[in-house]
C-alpha cells in the first residue's frame, strides 16, 4: 500500500488534522513521512518580499515533525521557499523527487467568487499530481492530540 506520505502543512490551524490523519495513515501501513512546509514570498516590483519569517516556518515543521514522532510515526521534514504562485507545483514536484505514493494536505474552504479569483493550493495539486491525494477535513477542534 502506501509506503512514502508526503505531508504539506501551513499555518492554519488545519494542519493539526493533516498531521494526525499522516500519523494515522503511516501507523496503518509502516510508511515513512516527510513533512514539507513552504515558507511563501511574494514578487513586487520592486522586490521579492518573504511572508514568513524563518524561525516560523522551522516551528511549524518541528511541531509537524514532533507530533508523528512523537506517535510512533518515521518522521522528517524540509522547509522549502517557494513564491505564493508556485506553491502548488512545488508541492507537486516535491511529492515526485521523494517519490511518494501518498500527499496529504488539507483543504482552505473559500467562496465561490474567492475561488476563482484565488483557486486552492489542494485543487491544483489534486489536478496535476500524478500520485494519490488525500485531503485532510479540518476537525476545528484545534487539539493537538
Amino acid at each position: 500500500m502506501f509506503q512514502r506520505i508526503l505531508v504539506a502543512v501551513d499555518p492554519s490551524p488545519a494542519r493539526h488534522s493533516v498531521i494526525r490523519l499522516a500519523g494515522d495513515m503511516a501507523r496503518l501501513t509502516g510508511a515513512k513521512v516527510r513533512v514539507l512546509h513552504i515558507a511563501p514570498s511574494t514578487a513586487t516590483m520592486a522586490a521579492v518580499v518573504s511572508l514568513e519569517d524563518d524561525s516560523e516556518a522551522k516551528a511549524i515543521l518541528d511541531e509537524a515533525v514532533a507530533g508523528l514522532r512523537d506517535a510512533g510515526v518515521g518522521a522528517d521534514g524540509t522547509v522549502v521557499g517557494a513564491l505564493t504562485t508556485q506553491i502548488a507545483t512545488t508541492i507537486s514536484s516535491a511529492a515526485a523527487e521523494w517519490q511518494a505514493d501518498l500527499l496529504i494536505l488539507s483543504p482552505h474552504h473559500r467562496g465561490s467568487l474567492e475561488a476563482l479569483v484565488h483557486p486552492r493550493v489542494s485543487d491544483a495539486v489534486a489536478h496535476s499530481s500524478r500520485i494519490a491525494v488525500l485531503l485532510a477535513p479540518e476537525d476545528g477542534s484545534g487539539d493537538q492530540r
